[in-house]
This record gives structure tokens, C-alpha cells and sequence, in this order.
């Protein structure tokens, strides 16, 4: 399982031309299904977000997490992170877990965020979605478990 966090300042995703998610300050997470990813790897992940310290003091530095700012997720299912780009021009996504297998484990994922208390959207899996994301820092960490 692989996750693409992004701090944000707001971020939203559109489907369909109607906003389907809508946060303020916080995390929008991509997230990406391999195959052989259980409930394991989600659980490991949604603590470690929830407790990952990349938010910013009274002083500047990033001491502290998503919980201690009062932040919001949301969670973007995003098979492209699995992208194989070794040979040709074309990327391929074998890695990437079948819908079937990957749509329940991003609902559990959000869930899993949830129950650490980080209020948690969600896009729309499979869908073609617009994501609008302000980037605060730039702030951009890779986790894979």
C-alpha cells in the first residue's frame, strides 16, 4: 500500500462538475492498492498519518500532527501510484490491485483515519475526478507499507 500525502491549506475533489469533497487545513492523501494489501497495511498506515508530525508550531518547526491541528483528510484511491516506468514509454499497472480488491480497503482505509479522529472524506472510486489541491509548504510525503 502506498500513500502520497499532501499538506494542504483546503483541497477538494470534483465529479460530475458537483464537489463531492470540500476540506480547510489538512491532508489529502492519494492512495495507492498493491496487490497482496489487507486491512494490515491500512491500519499501519491511517495511524501513522493520523500521528505523523508534519505540521507546523507556534515556532515553525513540524511538531505536530494532523490531530493536534484539528485537521481534515481526504483519501483519493489513485491506482497510478503504482506505475511502472522500467521499460518503455507507456507505464504499466500490474502492481495496482483489481477494483474489487482495492475499492473495500480505501473505504476501510478512510474508516481506519476516522477512527483516530480525523473527520475524512473521500473521492470516488473509479470515477474521473478533478482534485484541487493547495499545497501548503510545499509539504509532499511518500509512506509505502
Amino acid at each position: 500500500m502506498r500513500a502520497l500525502l499532501q499538506r494542504v491549506s483546503q483541497a477538494s475533489v470534483v465529479v460530475n462538475e458537483q464537489t463531492i469533497s470540500s476540506i480547510g487545513k489538512g491532508l489529502l492523501i492519494l492512495l495507492g492498492i498493491g496487490h497482496g494489501d489487507e486491512e494490515q497495511q491500512a491500519a499501519f498506515l491511517a495511524e501513522k498519518i493520523a500521528n505523523l508530525r508534519i505540521f507546523e508550531d507556534e515556532q515553525g518547526k513540524t511538531n505536530l500532527s494532523i490531530l493536534d491541528v484539528k485537521g481534515e483528510a481526504i483519501v483519493v484511491s489513485q491506482f497510478t501510484l503504482y506505475a511502472d516506468t522500467r521499460k518503455g514509454r507507456r507505464p504499466s499497472f500490474i502492481d495496482a490491485a483489481l477494483p474489487d480488491t482495492a475499492a473495500p480497503l480505501v473505504t476501510r482505509f478512510a474508516e481506519l483515519l476516522r477512527g483516530h479522529g480525523v473527520p475524512t472524506q473521500t473521492g470516488q472510486f473509479g470515477a474521473h475526478m478533478l482534485v484541487e489541491i493547495h499545497n501548503d509548504g510545499p509539504v509532499t510525503i511518500w509512506l509505502e507499507k
